[in-house]
């Protein structure tokens, strides 16, 4: 087995057989670093959606902290360039040890005791933590901090150095480098929660009313659209920046936000930087907790030919609209303004974010996976994709997303 298939067949393998995935794992880390590996033990997390982590203990009794991120078909030469973020200002856990070869990307920490934000996060909606004053605190400090790194690195990048940044593995290379094919091949036959059973072809392209509001686009031509507008060779004004900035890759701790797994950093455009984060702590714990969320989820289809009419009552918690606006009114539209003032505001760029948007939702987990999604949270999944990446028909009836955008200079 490859280097790069054996580490995602641990990923999926940890939830199934955690042992049997430890023992591979010791395996590939033994061969990978020279380190006197004596065990490991993984941590099978809910936010571990394309990743995996957990402790190694060294013979000397050291015990270490590790994190990779699986990615198929992937196009990046070089994973990780976590001294670049510290380089630029960002609080980020530099790794003891590292391997950013295709493969073999792992990298080695000490352990830190801290929680991290997503779990934070979670426990708050949960009720299981009361302290959101002083999270919201750490937020805004991170967020200001984040535009303040925006503002020193903006600078423009040109097509060939656009093309090579990883960020796109996140987007266009997961449209066009075989995750696409494999997740939603219209031979794919779904169930649906009115009981009926369709072909991803026949999803793809159907017309979409999701509560009252009409969105003028199928997923099929969404996709189109996506493959065409995040053109990984598109020269624009660029940052640097983590990539990949959910909530499961930061730190609370005392002094702060620190952010860490830097698989995807490195300087590329400054509104696709602030895609997942934006998506993943404020709109996705259906995807990360589809059980819990299926138990109190109110949602119905009817279809009408080729209309499919939704209504759903999924709702932000307080936790969750407080990461949006921060990040929105902090960063996203500052970031904004000042490329519209520089004159670098590309003309495209609304469809270009929501066009990343919806890659989130649509291509992070595969929908169809019947072991993964109940029906219900399955046409959630696909109602968020078409809110995400299509602009609603109706100007008196927005979605949250196109009203953040309606704002624009």
């Amino acid at each position: 087995m490859m280097n790069n298939d054996l580490l995602q067949h641990i990923q999926r393998l940890q939830f199934s057989d955690k042992p049997q995935a430890e023992r591979l794992l010791l395996d590939f880390l033994r061969a990978a670093f020279d380190l006197s590996v004596a065990g490991v033990e993984l941590r099978p997390l809910a936010v571990s959606l394309n990743s995996f982590n957990g402790f190694l203990t060294l013979t000397d009794g050291r015990r270490l902290f590790f994190k990779t991120h699986v990615e198929s078909d992937t196009m990046i030469d070089e994973y990780y360039n976590a001294r670049q973020l510290e380089d630029a200002g960002y609080s980020i856990s530099q790794p003891l040890y590292e391997s950013g070869e295709v493969g073999k990307q792992v990298l080695i920490y000490a352990v830190i005791d801290d929680p991290s934000v997503f779990d934070v996060a979670w426990m708050l909606e949960r009720g299981e933590r009361h302290d959101l004053a002083a999270l919201t605190a750490a937020q805004n400090a991170a967020d200001d901090a984040l535009w303040g790194i925006y503002q020193r690195t903006l600078a423009w990048q040109q097509s060939a150095d656009a093309a090579k940044a990883p960020i796109h593995q996140l987007f266009y290379h997961r449209l066009t480098g075989g995750r696409l094919a494999r997740f939603y091949a219209d031979d794919i036959t779904v169930d649906l929660p009115d009981g009926s059973t369709q072909t991803m072809g026949a999803i793809k392209r159907v017309q979409w009313v999701i509560n009252g509001r009409e969105y003028g686009a199928s997923l099929e031509t969404t996709i189109q659209n996506a493959i065409r507008y995040l053109d990984p060779t598109l020269p624009g004004a660029s940052v640097i920046g983590h990539g990949d900035a959910h909530n499961g890759n930061l730190f609370y701790r005392a002094d702060g936000l620190m952010y860490f797994d830097p698989a995807f950093a490195g300087r590329h455009s400054a509104l696709l930087d602030l895609v997942k984060p934006l998506f993943h702590n404020v709109f996705a714990m259906w995807m990360y907790f589809p059980n819990e969320i299926r138990e109190k989820l109110a949602i119905r289809l009817e279809r009408a030919g080729d209309v499919w009419h939704v209504e759903h009552d999924y709702t932000l918690h307080p936790v969750r609209r407080m990461f949006f606006d921060s990040k929105v009114e902090r960063v996203l539209k500052p970031c904004i303004r000042e490329l519209k003032t520089r004159g670098w505001l590309h003309e495209d760029w609304r469809a270009i974010f929501k066009l990343a948007l919806f890659c989130c939702p649509f291509l992070t987990m595969n929908l169809a996976d019947a072991a993964k999604f109940s029906p219900e949270i399955r046409l959630l999944g696909l109602s968020m994709a078409v809110e995400m990446g299509v602009r609603a028909d109706d100007p008196d009836s927005r979605s949250l997303i196109d009203t953040t955008l309606d704002f624009a200079p």
